[in-house]
């Protein structure tokens, strides 16, 4: 009969051993790999050995060599869930300094492609040469499609509802009432003793007439640190410009401003169209952004970034509380990315705050609720609150 215990012994020998390496001491736990595992041990220590003998723990050991970095990829792909395949090329990719053999058409053909992937090669956008960018292209199309298949759906519906919600009439005309949504909307007040319902809010059908029903404006910091968030909001803004009762602008920014609005319908054009890294200034992008805004009280403004400003911080604050003032509804997102709130300037957070505006880090899968919340202007603080969890 097999020995249950012994066996979980040998798996946790096994795991130290593949973790640290036999050039670094994995000898020492006494287990010798065989078969898969041998293959195995060889793509983490090409990464992680140092092949010095010195050896408290792995080290960087991987040659730049191009065709040999390739087949690693290939091999990790093999032995590996693709959670860890990612998590593998961040680590050679900035351990390695590997970025520049991501030029290479046969390195892209190899790679696990993700969001941060993604955000690498659009920093390589502007030294490409022509046969890396149409291998880069494919790496972020597929990206994009697996973002949209993940998020489409999801924004669709929700800010269907919500316009359909935002739309509805709340002081209509008598011949405009729509009695049974009334009726439930004011059950609540039923007097008993009279055998009716007391509506204190009247309910009209919907504004047939009128198409567009929200303007939104995304505003997006392409500095390096908003890598991951320059991606999703290219693909959320491409999913916002499809829905006919909005009208979606997209412009992004560092040191210059870029309006990817007639882009929109091709989410990795969008992507392209973007030149990550460079220096920030978001009161020119924010005046750019007035610019567009020809009907406030219906208007989203969503700015999206660390809030660190090159620009004139002053102007910028007032800007926003003209914004404000005029009845924009302004939102601003520290980061839109899985990863929470990344490092920002807390002061012009605070001075954001203090003019009504508060600034927080949202992930993708909060993005719907938070747009949905905004045009049908409830309280966001409900949202805001989710996406800290």
């Amino acid at each position: 009969m097999p020995d249950e215990h012994g066996d979980q012994h040998d798996e946790r020998l096994r795991r130290w051993r593949l973790a640290l390496g036999g050039a670094s001491g994995g000898e020492g736990t006494g287990y010798g790999l065989t078969g898969t595992d041998v293959s195995i041990d060889a793509a983490l220590g090409a990464l992680y050995d140092s092949g010095d003998g010195t050896g408290s723990q792995r080290g960087a050991g991987l040659g730049a060599s191009a065709p040999r970095v390739a087949r690693w990829l290939g091999d990790i792909r093999q032995y590996f869930p693709s959670t860890v395949v990612q998590v593998m090329q961040a680590d050679a990719i900035e351990r390695l300094d590997l970025t520049r053999l991501l030029l290479e058409p046969e390195m892209l053909d190899a790679v696990e492609p993700d969001v941060h992937l993604v955000g690498t090669l659009l920093s390589l956008n502007r030294v490409m040469p022509d046969k890396s960018k149409r291998a880069a292209r494919k790496v972020v199309a597929k990206v994009v499609a697996e973002l949209e298949r993940r998020i489409a759906q999801p924004t669709r519906t929700a800010l269907a509802g919500a316009l359909n919600r935002a739309a509805r009439v709340n002081r209509p005309r008598h011949h405009d009432i729509d009695w049974n949504r009334t009726i439930r909307a004011n059950l609540k007040h039923y007097q008993a003793e009279y055998g009716t319902v007391v509506p204190e809010r009247l309910v009209g059908y919907g504004r047939r007439a009128q198409s567009v029903q929200r303007d939104v404006v995304l505003c997006v910091d392409q500095s390096g640190s908003m890598a991951a968030s320059v991606v999703y909001s290219g693909v959320f803004a491409a999913v916002l410009a499809s829905m006919r009762s909005l009208k979606t602008s997209l412009i992004v920014f560092d040191t210059a401003v870029v309006d990817l609005t007639d882009q929109l319908a091709d989410p990795v054009d969008v992507l392209f169209g973007t030149q990550l890294g460079g220096g920030t200034d978001i009161n020119r992008a924010i005046a750019y952004g007035q610019q567009l805004i020809t009907r406030p009280r219906d208007t989203i403004f969503v700015l999206i970034s660390d809030l660190y400003e090159g620009g004139v911080r002053e102007e910028m604050l007032r800007r926003v509380a003209a914004m404000t003032a005029a009845g924009v509804q302004v939102i601003t997102l520290l980061a839109l990315s899985d990863e929470g709130a990344p490092d920002y300037d807390h002061e012009n957070a605070a001075a954001l705050a203090a003019l009504g505006v508060p600034a927080f880090a949202c992930t993708p899968d909060v993005f719907p609720d938070l747009m949905a919340a905004a045009i049908e202007r409830r309280d966001l603080r409900a949202v805001i609150e989710k996406a800290k969890t």
